[in-house]
């Protein structure tokens, strides 16, 4: 089945994982979500794993952790903007927490973010090495 997945096949494995997980993760977390939810973990998901693909393997995990933050706090504001402020969905809120900027984002989240990308990064690279016979995943801690 492997040989199988075209590039576009295993983009669309990568996007439905993270999306439908981040879509879980919320539902666990907030008792709800958004169906856009779907389509935001699911970018943060391809943006997370894109590090591997563009950076060196033997960057430490932590940094590539932090790096993941960033990326996932960037497509939250992105979607943030688009969906809640031009949208006007409401579907999250930060203006209340300290730090915030625009109500879309702030510091406290982008640190659980951090701690995510763990597990993101993991995830990405297990389904990568199992469905789509990527190379075994190997990290290197600072």
């Amino acid at each position: 089945m492997r040989k199988f997945l075209t590039q576009t096949g295993r983009m669309a494995l990568l996007f439905l994982t993270g999306g439908i997980g981040y879509f879980c993760l919320e539902l666990a977390w907030r008792g709800w979500s958004h169906p856009a939810m779907v389509v935001v973990g699911g970018l943060c998901f391809l943006g997370v794993g894109a590090i591997n693909e563009v950076l060196p393997w033997d960057m430490p995990i932590e940094f590539q952790a932090l790096l993941g933050a960033a990326i996932i706090t960037g497509v939250e504001l992105m979607s943030g903007i688009i969906l809640n402020i031009g949208l006007q969905l409401n579907i999250w809120s930060y203006a209340n927490m300290r730090g915030n900027i625009m109500g879309q984002i702030c510091p406290q989240y982008a640190a659980l973010w951090y701690l995510l990308a763990y597990p993101v990064i993991w995830l990405d690279d297990f389904v990568r090495w199992q469905a789509c016979d990527e190379g075994r995943p190997r990290y290197r801690w600072k």
